[in-house]
């Protein structure tokens, strides 16, 4: 446990607040001068040259190791503390741990556990202690413990008490841990006893995104950074699309061995992401949930959802965030779009048809009147409908999230399945042409 520190205590309190974290102890290492052994005063390299003089070396080292142990019992002058007794003594790790004097890291999404001590030094006992303990950030003000309904009925001199506080953390920046104590000492002289214990609240990890379509199809890749001092374990990093998408975490094919059969899924290790700068990246395959989605009036942005991510640390303590929505690409909606609403079941070759069309403005303000024709890019020789009579039509304005319809007289000249598109949408008083808007497959029957 490491303790925080708390300001300068004023003389006439008996009460003393001591704030503790649970940390991972290190490996204490000896500074001390490099050990050798005094086998290598006494032999030198070109021993094992010699298969005799090697035969004697097992005698040599135990006598040696026998002399010098006694030294060493007797030695009050220490003149054998740079001897290597042990090969592990070369490595300066006596085997002691060393508790950290710091109050250590705290990270967004972790839970804050400290193990709070209210200490009496004084030489009488102290009466109805009320405890109170909050934390306090820049937007808010979290109570932790309140014993006021409850003062804890006395401490004695030299006890103390003892709880533990818990808190989620979820803002970033500066954190004061306030406690009081409102108490009774000897002379029954009502005392408050305030106690400030300040942190700061770091970003464990850092989440970066791409977003690419391919065709109706859109890929988000999420890099995901540790800049946390330890390693961080992912248990899950999971994303929630937003109700107009779904998504599926697209990974690498695998090749269980037997041990995971025999396991299962359930006890599947997690990802680990090294410390100081350690990356994994993810990638999600997103498709919209049903055709009307493609029509969200959402102009600029295009919300795909949010990452929830859960991990442990070395020490297995739990951490939680959830990233802010993702936006996908900004999502191009269509001012006109024109629907075929019938065909004839039955289109005969060089025989008139008539295609029903419905031309639907998706704007907010009205547009039109238009010119409607069939595109003559393509040769006579590729083409196979035309339009019968008349090239171009004219049609009336279009109120705003209202439709037109019109028909168009066609003609096919080939049979066979063939295509009906390259129909231009001409807005006369915007100057704007809106091109092959669909395209729609027919059937045609020689007759």
């Amino acid at each position: 446990m490491s303790g925080g520190g708390g300001g300068a205590q004023q003389a006439a309190h008996s009460l003393a607040f001591r704030v503790m974290r649970l940390c991972r102890p290190t490996l204490h290492v000896d500074t001390s001068p490099l050990k050798f052994d005094p086998c290598d005063l006494l032999f030198g390299e070109d021993l094992f040259d010699d298969p005799i003089a090697a035969s004697h070396l097992p005698r040599l080292l135990s006598s040696s190791q026998s002399n010098g142990s006694a030294v060493d019992l007797s030695d009050l002058s220490y003149r054998s503390r740079f001897l290597l007794h042990h090969s592990a003594d070369a490595l300066g790790l006596p085997g002691l741990l060393v508790l950290p004097q710091s109050f250590g890291a705290i990270y967004l999404g972790e839970t804050f556990c400290s193990y709070i001590s209210i200490n009496n030094s004084s030489n009488f006992e102290v009466r109805d202690v009320v405890i109170k303990a909050e934390i306090q950030t820049e937007r808010q003000r979290i109570l932790l413990l309140d014993t006021s309904k409850s003062p804890v009925e006395s401490i004695r001199a030299g006890g103390r008490y003892d709880f533990i506080v818990e808190h989620d953390v979820k803002e970033l920046g500066a954190h004061t841990l306030v406690c009081t104590a409102l108490y009774s000492d000897g002379d029954s002289e009502r005392k408050y006893l305030p106690q400030f214990f300040k942190f700061i609240v770091s970003n464990p990890l850092s989440v970066r995104t791409k977003v690419r379509n391919v065709k109706d199809t859109t890929f988000l890749e999420a890099c995901v950074e540790n800049h946390t001092k330890s390693n961080l374990y992912m248990d899950q990093v999971e994303f929630e699309p937003s109700p107009q998408w779904s998504g599926t975490v697209l990974k690498a094919d695998d090749h269980p061995s037997e041990n995971n059969l025999l396991t299962g899924e359930n006890l599947k290790e997690p990802v680990l992401i090294r410390s100081g700068g350690g990356i994994y990246n993810y990638l999600y395959q997103l498709k919209l949930s049903s055709p009307d989605s493609a029509q969200l009036k959402v102009e600029g942005s295009n919300i795909l959802g949010k990452l929830q991510i859960t991990w442990r640390t070395n020490l297995g303590e739990p951490g939680r965030l959830q990233t802010q929505h993702i936006l996908g690409n900004p999502i191009t909606r269509k001012e006109i779009e024109l629907q075929a609403v019938e065909i004839p079941p039955v289109i005969i070759l060089e025989k008139p048809f008539l295609v029903s069309l419905n031309l639907i403005n998706q704007s907010e303000r009205v547009l039109g009147p238009f010119e409607v024709w069939l595109s003559e890019s393509d040769s006579l020789d590729e083409k196979a409908v035309m339009v019968n009579g008349l090239q171009t039509m004219t049609l009336g304005e279009v109120q705003a999230s209202n439709s037109l319809k019109f028909q168009l007289n066609l003609i096919a000249i080939k049979h066979g399945i063939q295509k009906i598109s390259g129909i231009t949408v001409f807005d006369t008083i915007e100057k704007k042409t809106y091109d092959s808007l669909f395209e729609l497959e027919i059937y045609v029957d020689s007759g």
